[in-house]
């Protein structure tokens, strides 16, 4: 192999170990809370795709950023009527929109 072939081979690999995990991402699903919780909390079964459907339900559109809280409650950033807002899903599965 050519040195140039072998630079370019190299490029790519590189270029492909970098991609991979990017692409394995979605960003509209996150699983359940991992090291950053307390060894005391304890995380329900609720998925991120129940929380996106109560959020859908609850007329919220383009929603991204689906991540749960080691309080079992879930946080997106969503839209509504067109505007940008955040939103969560409780435990208990009530839809709220959040402040600032």
């Amino acid at each position: 192999m050519t040195s140039r072939k072998f630079v370019l081979a190299a490029v790519i690999a590189v270029a492909t170990a970098l991609a991979l995990p990017a692409l394995a991402q979605d960003a509209t699903v996150s699983p359940q809370p991992s090291n950053n919780c307390a060894p005391t909390d304890k995380i329900d079964g609720s998925t991120a795709a129940q929380a996106q459907q109560k959020l859908e339900a609850a007329g919220y559109t383009d929603i991204t950023g689906l991540n749960k809280g080691c309080d079992n409650v879930w946080h997106a950033q969503a839209r509504a009527n067109g505007n940008p807002v955040n939103v969560m899903v409780a435990p208990d599965g009530s839809v709220n929109q959040e402040t600032n």
